[in-house]
C-alpha cells in the first residue's frame, strides 16, 4: 500500500557554526568575484552583508515581539511601508517627493491587502499579514523605483521633445506623458518575467517558505500564486499612478522640477 508523503516535518535553519561557515564562504565568493571581475564593489558588498545581518536580526526580534498582537503587527507593516517610501524616494533622486511616492505605492498595496483579507485568503493575524504585506510592499517599491528612474531619464534625454510638444500646444502634463508613457511598461517587465518563469526557472520565497514550514507542495504553490498575483496587481497600479504623478509634476527630481516649466 502506497502512503502519501508526510509534509508535516518542519525544516529549520538555526544559527550555529554550519550557518556561520556557509555565510563566510558565500560572502568570500561574492567578494572574490567582484575583485576578479574588477567591479570594485568589494567594500559595498561587505557593507551590504553586514547591514543585512543587522537588519534581519532586528526584524526577527521585532516580529517575534509583535506577531501575537494584531495592532502591533499592523504598525510594523506601516513602518515597513514608510521605510519603503523613503528608500524609493532616495533611489529616484526625489526625496522631496516622498508624499507622491507614498500615494503611488499605497494605491497598489492597499487594494491587494484588502482583497486577500476580505476574501479570507489569509487570516487576520500578524503571522500571516506581516510576510504577505512585506513581500507586496517590497515588490511595489521596486516597481516604483524602476518607473521613476526610467521616467526621469527619459525626461532628461528628451527635453527638446518636451519643449517641442509645448510649442505645438500640448499642456505640460500631456507633453510629459507623451515621453514617459513609452517607458513606464519597462518597470513592469521584471515582475511579469517572474510570474511567467515561476515553477519553471525559479521557486520564489513564498513557495520555499511554506515548504520549509512543513506545508505540502500544493499549499506552497497556492501561496506563491496568491503572492504573484498580488505583486502583479500592486505593481501595475503603482506604476500607473506614478506615471500620472510624474505628469502632474508632483513626483519629480529637483532638476526636473525646474526644467519642466510651462
Amino acid at each position: 500500500m502506497t502512503h502519501a508523503p508526510d509534509y508535516r516535518v518542519r525544516v529549520s535553519i538555526d544559527p550555529g557554526w554550519p550557518v556561520a561557515l556557509a555565510l563566510v564562504v558565500l560572502l568570500g565568493i561574492a567578494v572574490g568575484a567582484h575583485r576578479l571581475n574588477g567591479y570594485g564593489l568589494e567594500k559595498p558588498a561587505l557593507v551590504a552583508a553586514a547591514r543585512s545581518i543587522a537588519q534581519l536580526g532586528v526584524a526577527a526580534l521585532l516580529i517575534t515581539s509583535v506577531v501575537e498582537h494584531l495592532w502591533l503587527s499592523v504598525l510594523l507593516v506601516v513602518v515597513m511601508f514608510a521605510l519603503g517610501v523613503l528608500t524609493t524616494s532616495r533611489r529616484v533622486d526625489a526625496p522631496g517627493s516622498w508624499p507622491a511616492a507614498a500615494t503611488a505605492m499605497a494605491a497598489g498595496v492597499v487594494p491587494v491587502l484588502v482583497v486577500v483579507l476580505a476574501t479570507g485568503t489569509i487570516p487576520l493575524e500578524g503571522i500571516a499579514i506581516i510576510p504577505i504585506a512585506g513581500i507586496i510592499v517590497g515588490n511595489t517599491m521596486t516597481a516604483h523605483t524602476l518607473v521613476g528612474r526610467r521616467a526621469f531619464s527619459a525626461l532628461r534625454d528628451e527635453h527638446p521633445q518636451y519643449e517641442a510638444a509645448l510649442s505645438l500646444g500640448l499642456l505640460p502634463a500631456q507633453a510629459i506623458r507623451e515621453i514617459v508613457h513609452r517607458r513606464a511598461p519597462e518597470a513592469l517587465l521584471p515582475g511579469l518575467d517572474q510570474v511567467k518563469t515561476t515553477g519553471v526557472v525559479t521557486l520564489p520565497g513564498a513557495f520555499i517558505g511554506v515548504m520549509l514550514g512543513g506545508g505540502s507542495p500544493v499549499q506552497a504553490a497556492t501561496a506563491q500564486v496568491l503572492v504573484l498575483f498580488g505583486i502583479m496587481a500592486a505593481q501595475t497600479i503603482t506604476v500607473g499612478v506614478a506615471e500620472r504623478l510624474v505628469a502632474a509634476r508632483r513626483l519629480v527630481s529637483p532638476d526636473l522640477r525646474s526644467a519642466l516649466v510651462d
